[in-house]
């Protein structure tokens, strides 16, 4: 029997998660035109299991928003920081270069490109710009996870919303390597499948391209949920 995708505010109970809509409910959150916008009942749903009133939220990519007016309209303090701000409540700042405290953080939201596809900004240092295929790539994702640890409190939690890639008949497995890189810091609390819907690439065209050449199209992005654990280290 097929399951209906969720569009209402119940805490979700299995690793798939579903959202066929940018809205949290009746409520706006963020910009739906924005290129890999994160659903907003992604963020509530994180914010109901990890967060209580009056916590801090940090989302260290910002995007257009979504993070903020979710946070808000749940009564947790937030921040918001984004290389290229989209609204005048995201503060421009270097992902890799947070202005918060040690161990400030209740929880960090954070959906970074997985890739060079999307042109995000002209900054230079965008880590839009790098592709998944270097390394420097992923020394850049590293550096802002050591900035997420820092700023994290013992016990704190990071949900990174990450996918992997397929380009030029080249697949690279984006999500693994992060997962493999992000373990050496934090502790594993689960790993979930978030649907994707509304790309791009999900129309006939690309439907028959990927039937006829054999290739496969992205149909979910990870949500990694990770602590910040004694065990860890910086």
């Amino acid at each position: 029997m097929d399951v209906p995708p969720r569009t209402d505010r119940r805490l979700e109970a299995t690793t798939c998660w579903d959202f066929p809509t940018q809205r949290l409910g009746d409520l706006p959150a963020g910009d739906p035109r924005f290129n890999g916008c994160t659903p907003a009942l992604v963020v509530w749903n994180l914010l109901q299991r990890y967060t209580r009133p009056g916590d801090l939220v940090v989302d260290a990519m910002a995007g257009s928003g979504t993070t903020l007016d979710v946070a808000r309209i749940c009564g947790r303090r937030v921040l918001a920081f984004d290389l290229h701000p989209t609204r005048p409540d995201i503060i421009e700042c270097d992902a890799r270069k947070l202005p918060l405290e040690e161990g400030a953080v209740d929880l960090h939201v954070i959906d970074s490109p997985y890739s060079d596809n999307i042109a995000y900004s002209d900054e230079p240092g965008d880590i839009g710009k790098l592709s998944a295929r270097t390394e420097a790539f992923y020394e850049a994702l590293d550096a802002v996870a050591g900035e997420l640890y820092r700023t994290l409190r013992p016990g704190g939690i990071v949900a990174w919303v990450i996918s992997d890639e397929y380009r030029q008949g080249t697949f690279t497995p984006v999500g693994f390597r992060l997962y493999g890189d992000l373990l050496r810091r934090f502790a594993p609390v689960d790993i979930l499948c978030l649907v994707r819907r509304h790309d791009r690439s999900l129309n006939p065209l690309w439907e028959h391209r990927a039937r006829k050449y054999g290739f496969f199209l992205r149909g979910f992005k990870y949500l990694f949920i990770l602590r910040k654990s004694p065990e860890a280290r910086a």
